[in-house]
């Protein structure tokens, strides 16, 4: 008798989108940008989550990775560019295209998934300093719990039904 094997395999979606300007018209308007991860994988401690990040702190997540992946080369961001040609909504979509391939190539590489950093990026809304804190031990709660925290809120998933007009 033969026997079916099924292999469950690991798969991890994460898509950048939404792009939305904060600040609009002011000196320090930026835009931040919606991650939602959806995923199986048992390196996650939430299998999906649904936060906003800006330019600025993916720049400071690629470089936290770089620290902790020793030899293993980490994805390139997509360039700061200051001579920009085309319009600003081309120039944002760009971005959030380079955003997105940076965040599937880090996902796939196994070193990188390591890193708590990352999944503190992904899955909480804790600012830079507050995942730096957690890292390190010493907010108020384990990664795990800031994790879970989050996650048992939605509070990803409720602001987004409530902004919308």
């Amino acid at each position: 008798r033969a026997q079916a094997v099924f292999v469950l395999q690991e798969l991890t979606t994460v898509r950048v989108q939404d792009p939305r300007v904060q600040n609009e018209g002011s000196w320090n308007s930026y835009v931040d940008y919606k991650i939602f991860l959806h995923t199986n994988s048992k390196a996650f401690t939430a299998k999906t989550s649904c936060v906003r990040r800006r330019y600025r702190e993916f720049v400071w997540l690629r470089r936290q990775l770089q620290k902790n992946a020793g030899l293993v080369p980490v994805p390139e961001l997509p360039g700061k560019s200051t001579f920009f040609v085309g319009s600003t909504d081309e120039f944002i979509e760009k971005r959030r295209q380079g955003l997105q391939q940076f965040l599937e190539k880090v996902v796939q590489t196994v070193v990188l998934l390591s890193d708590s950093r990352l999944h503190l990026f992904l899955q909480s809304q804790l600012s830079v300093p507050e995942i730096e804190a957690c890292v390190q031990g010493q907010g108020s709660q384990t990664v795990t719990e800031a994790i879970l925290h989050y996650a048992m809120s939605n509070c990803g998933w409720v602001q987004e039904e409530e902004s919308r007009p």
